[in-house]
């Protein structure tokens, strides 16, 4: 449910670009248009969905054990932060919408799949592999939250069946709710350090939470 409320935080931010993709496709499905930029983005997406989608549903339970070992937990957020810093020394001026191949998605959508080992950021592995990829900074940032809509949407749905809140649907719609304001003010504030080039600078953040949790624990 939380996830829910950050997934509608993404969809209200690239409300935008959402509305554009859906009026792409139906100009394509009318015959009125051909390879429009915006249809590639959607088939882009879609694409890099299925490794992510395989990921989760192959090594779902896998991933889910390193929840009861915090050490290892420490070692991803060790390596989600090198992964950040590296990020540091890719090109400034990257490749636009129409230069992105499928080779592209797909490695993004496995960094997306990867992600569900806990430690590991789904958008900072995301985002950073689409920079490492060559893409422009803002396009890897705008296809990093466009793309974790149908997983987070998926993942609700196999959960949901779980979900008892019968009894706790007020604290379960305030933590949504909640979930979704602080949203829409991180994605405003990540979007302009993604944009600045200075994503690396939470590597730091995730290095010394890292160090903390193989430490203490």
């Amino acid at each position: 449910m939380l996830h829910l409320g950050t997934l509608l935080a993404v969809v209200v931010y690239f409300w935008t670009d959402i509305c554009e993709i859906a009026q792409g496709l139906g100009a394509v499905l009318k015959r009125k248009h051909k390879n429009l930029p915006q249809v590639k983005l959607f088939l882009l997406i879609i694409l890099a969905s299925i490794p992510t989608g395989l990921m989760g549903i192959l090594f779902k339970d896998w991933f889910e054990s390193f929840f009861s070992k915090p050490k290892l937990v420490g070692g991803m957020l060790l390596i989600t932060g090198l992964v950040l810093w590296i990020t540091r020394f890719a090109k400034k001026e990257g490749k636009p919408l129409e230069q992105i191949g499928w080779f592209d998605a797909i490695l993004i959508g496995i960094a997306q799949g990867a992600a569900i080992i806990p430690g590991i950021s789904r958008s900072g592995a995301t985002i950073s592999t689409g920079l490492f990829c060559g893409l422009d900074r803002e396009l890897s940032g705008k296809f990093s939250f466009l793309l974790s809509i149908p997983a987070i949407l998926g993942a609700t749905l196999l959960e949901f069946r779980k979900i008892d809140m019968a009894s706790e649907l007020g604290t379960v719609l305030i933590g949504t709710a909640v979930a979704f304001g602080v949203g829409i003010l991180a994605l405003t504030f990540l979007m302009k350090i993604i944009k600045m080039g200075r994503i690396f600078n939470f590597s730091y953040y995730c290095c010394g939470m890292g160090i903390l949790m193989i430490i203490l624990l």
